[in-house]
């Protein structure tokens, strides 16, 4: 167990390739009426692909963090708290990261 490192265990999950894959089967076969929403809906998701892992991170540690109750800093002792209390399987390293992913997305 010493030298070893601890990872963090935390790993945002997408499924933006199969809705767009879905979304061109649908615009293959779409018709005019249909073809501008279509590729409008391509385009948001898209957008939602493009969102760096730890911005989806930190947006689900901040709900999560606020459906607790907490309404302080995100990334305080109290906040990791409240996220490991809400999520019991977070390890501390992965909560700690998690709140600052969170505190990053408020300071924006």
């Amino acid at each position: 167990m010493f030298g070893t490192k601890r990872e963090l265990m935390v790993i945002a999950l997408r499924d933006t390739d199969a809705v767009t894959d879905e979304l061109r089967e649908a615009l293959a076969t779409a018709d005019e009426r249909d073809r501008p929403g279509l590729e409008r809906a391509m385009e948001l998701v898209a957008r939602a692909a493009a969102v760096p892992d730890a911005e989806v991170r930190g947006r689900w540690a901040l709900r999560r963090i606020t459906a607790a109750g907490h309404t302080g800093p995100a990334d305080s002792v109290h906040a990791v708290r409240a996220l490991r209390q809400a999520e019991p399987g977070l390890s501390l390293a992965s909560a700690v990261q998690l709140s600052k992913e969170a505190a990053a997305l408020r300071a924006t």
